[in-house]
C-alpha cells in the first residue's frame, strides 16, 4: 500500500495590486481641497484637482500618479510665470526673436555662431558681446533675442539704452545711492546696453560709465551695441585714457560682432524705390 501523499504548501506569493484612484465623491471634500491647495499659493494645482482625478479614477491611475501630474501641472505652470516676471522685469522696449532675425540679409554676420550663443555658456564664463555697425542692421534685435533667451533660462537680465542707463547712474551719484545701484547691476547674469555712441558723453557720464564696467568685470557678462567702431571711443569718451580703459576690461573676455550689411529698416522702401525707377507699370489690358 503506497504511502498517502501530503499536500504540499503553495508557495507561490499572492500578486499584489495598487488600488486604483477613486476621487472622494463628496463636493464638500473636494471643495475643501481645492481651497487648501488655492491658500498654499499652489494655483494650478487647485485649478486642476478635480479635472484630474476625474481622469485618474477612469484610467485606474495610482494615488502617486495623480499626485505626480498636479506636481508637474504646478512646476510648468510657477515656471511660466517666473519667464514672463524676468521678461517683465528685463525692460524690453519690443520682443524680437533669433528664430525671425533674417541672416539672409546680413551674409557676413556668422549666423551658426550667433545662434550658437543661444545655448548661453557665454553667461556662464562672463563673457561680454558686442555688436557694432550702422543703424538698421539689426543690432538691438540680436541683443533682445539673445536676451530673453537668457530670461527663457531663468537668469536675471536687465535691457537699457545708454543715456538712460548714463542718466540713472547720474542720479544715483547724487542721491549718494551709487554705490547700491552698481551692486544691483553687478549681480545680474546680463546687463543689456543699447545704442552706446548715439549721444555724445560728458567726463562724468564717462567716469561713471567706467565704474560700472569695473564692477561687472568677469563677474558677469555685458552686451552692448554701438554705431560707433572701437577707434572713435575716444571722442565718445571724451577721453582717450578712460575709453581705452573701458576697452580693456570690456574687451578682455568677449566676442566681437561686426555688422556692416545694409540696414533693415531701409529694405521696404528700397524695394519700392527700385520698382518706381524701373518705371510704372503698363495696365493688362483685357482680351
Amino acid at each position: 500500500m503506497s504511502p498517502r501523499s501530503t499536500p504540499q504548501p503553495d508557495t507561490t506569493r499572492p500578486t499584489t495590486r495598487k488600488p486604483p484612484f477613486v476621487p472622494a465623491g463628496h463636493d464638500a471634500e473636494s471643495g475643501t481641497l481645492k481651497a487648501q491647495l488655492t491658500k498654499l499659493g499652489l494655483h494650478s494645482m487647485a485649478a486642476h484637482c478635480e479635472v484630474e482625478a476625474d481622469r485618474a479614477a477612469k484610467s485606474e491611475t495610482t494615488y502617486t500618479a495623480y499626485l505626480t501630474r498636479l506636481v508637474e501641472l504646478e512646476l510648468a505652470d510657477k515656471t511660466d510665470r517666473s519667464v514672463n516676471a524676468r521678461i517683465a522685469r528685463a525692460r524690453f522696449p519690443v520682443l524680437r526673436t533669433l528664430e525671425a532675425f533674417d541672416f539672409n540679409f546680413q551674409p557676413g554676420l556668422p549666423a551658426a555662431r550667433v545662434r550658437e550663443l543661444a545655448n548661453l555658456a557665454f553667461l556662464d564664463q562672463a563673457t561680454n558681446l558686442l555688436f557694432v555697425g550702422g543703424p538698421g542692421v539689426g543690432k538691438t534685435h540680436l541683443a533682445i533675442a539673445l536676451a530673453l533667451k537668457a530670461c527663457a533660462a531663468r537668469r536675471s537680465v536687465l535691457f537699457t539704452e545708454a543715456p538712460a542707463l548714463l542718466d540713472q547712474l547720474v542720479a544715483a551719484e547724487v542721491s549718494r545711492t551709487l554705490g547700491k545701484l552698481l551692486d544691483q547691476l553687478r549681480r545680474l547674469d546680463l546687463l543689456v546696453i543699447d545704442e552706446l555712441g548715439y549721444l555724445p558723453m560728458d567726463g562724468r557720464r564717462a567716469n561713471l560709465f567706467f565704474q560700472l564696467v569695473a564692477a561687472r568685470y568677469t563677474r558677469g557678462s555685458i552686451l552692448v551695441t554701438s554705431n560707433v567702431s572701437f577707434d572713435g571711443w575716444g571722442t565718445l569718451f571724451g577721453n582717450d585714457v578712460i575709453a581705452s580703459a573701458i576697452l580693456d576690461r570690456l574687451l578682455h573676455q568677449s566676442e566681437i560682432f561686426a555688422i556692416s550689411g545694409p540696414n533693415y529698416r531701409l529694405k521696404d522702401k528700397r524695394s519700392a524705390g527700385a520698382a518706381s525707377a524701373a518705371g510704372p507699370v503698363a495696365p493688362e489690358h483685357p482680351r
